[in-house]
């Protein structure tokens, strides 16, 4: 935007911190969200309204119903019309702000197609709900030196981290691995208090706005947590681990999960109706703590072999080193989706 009317975010550069030149910069950046659900449509919303240049959303997803109690972009009328959640926000941020650009992108984020993704962005945002996701943007910013923001969001508990590649530690500095599926809460599984959501997203869109605006000094060099509940606040301290470890990523910079030699691929099964998961790398599931958590939600058996769950109209059918069949669906997307909400990695 060479000379955009900035008037309208007169309350915003009034701080100090951004000033008429910091908003300037704000609005001529090209922000991605990757993940527009709880933590990324909140994310979009701020950044719409402080006046992100151009906003870029990719999620696979489409509005449902239980999704309206902590993802604010979207109401009832979104799942009436079956709209996929990155096309529903890009209608509601264009109502919002018709002075930015919103790109929506309905696409599953994978090894194959993240780097044309993000390509061209000033910063990306994390509103995944996977780990196995997470590494693949983590390998993907650090290939390509460019700042991300991770977040996290369960129960009433959550977690962010902002990652400048070559200056602050990475995720894999922090996360060598995801930890396994029965000890990984998800949404679905375990719950999550939408104020909890606003609070991590709005912390997320916060250092969005320093990285932007030039405040590089101001961002947190911390791995912050905090719970709505309890208000209980840790900052750890982790500036200088990249230094200390040998991280597989940063420091030695194998790209593993963008190579598509980690994490999960997915095939559709012809004439079934179904939809295989297989990974890369085998895991080691225990059964009998998946079942418990997924009883709650859905109807759970297992015997040595495999363990079935069914939820609505698709059954997963899981086996012990993380293959799994998605029955109910020819489509890889709504498998990998239900993968991710129920087994998570």
């Amino acid at each position: 935007m060479t000379n955009p009317d900035l008037s309208r975010y007169h309350r915003q550069y009034l701080l100090p911190q951004i000033g008429e030149e910091g908003q300037r910069k704000i609005s001529s950046s090209l922000v991605v969200v990757l993940g527009c659900g709880a933590l990324g449509s909140i994310i979009a919303n701020h950044l719409a309204r402080a006046g992100t240049g151009t906003i870029r959303i990719v999620d696979r997803d489409f509005v449902e119903l239980n999704n309206l109690q902590r993802q604010v972009l979207f109401d009832e009328e979104d799942i009436r019309r079956n709209l996929p959640k990155a096309a529903a926000a890009k209608e509601k941020l264009e109502k919002i702000n018709s002075s930015i650009k919103v790109e929506a992108m309905v696409k599953d984020v994978n090894h194959t197609n993240v780097e044309g993704l993000i390509k061209g962005a000033d910063l990306v945002l994390d509103g995944m709900d996977n780990f196995e996701t997470r590494f693949l943007i983590n390998d993907a910013c650090v290939k390509n030196a460019l700042p991300w923001i991770y977040g996290g969001c369960i129960g009433t508990h959550g977690i962010t981290m902002t990652i400048i590649p070559g200056k602050t530690p990475c995720l894999r500095c922090v996360f060598e691995s995801a930890p396994p599926p029965e000890l990984s809460p998800t949404c679905d599984t375990a719950g999550v208090l939408g104020p909890a959501v606003n609070i991590i997203a709005s912390l997320q869109a916060t250092e969005a706005l320093k990285f932007l605006s030039g405040n590089l000094q101001a961002l947190d060099k911390t791995l912050y947590t905090y719970d709505a509940w309890t208000r209980e606040a840790k900052a750890l301290r982790i500036e200088n681990l990249h230094q200390k470890i040998n991280c597989p990523t940063c420091g030695e910079r194998n790209f593993e999960y963008l190579r598509g030699e980690k994490g999960s691929r997915s095939t559709s099964l012809c004439g079934r109706n179904a939809v295989q998961i297989s990974r890369d790398e085998p895991l080691a599931i225990d059964f009998k703590e998946l079942a418990a958590k997924l009883e709650p939600v859905g109807e759970v058996s297992y015997n040595a072999f495999l363990l079935k769950f069914k939820t609505g109209e698709h059954e997963i059918t899981l086996f012990p080193d993380g293959r799994a069949i998605v029955i109910g669906t020819a489509s890889v997307a709504i498998a990998r989706s239900l993968y991710s909400k129920y087994i998570s990695v």
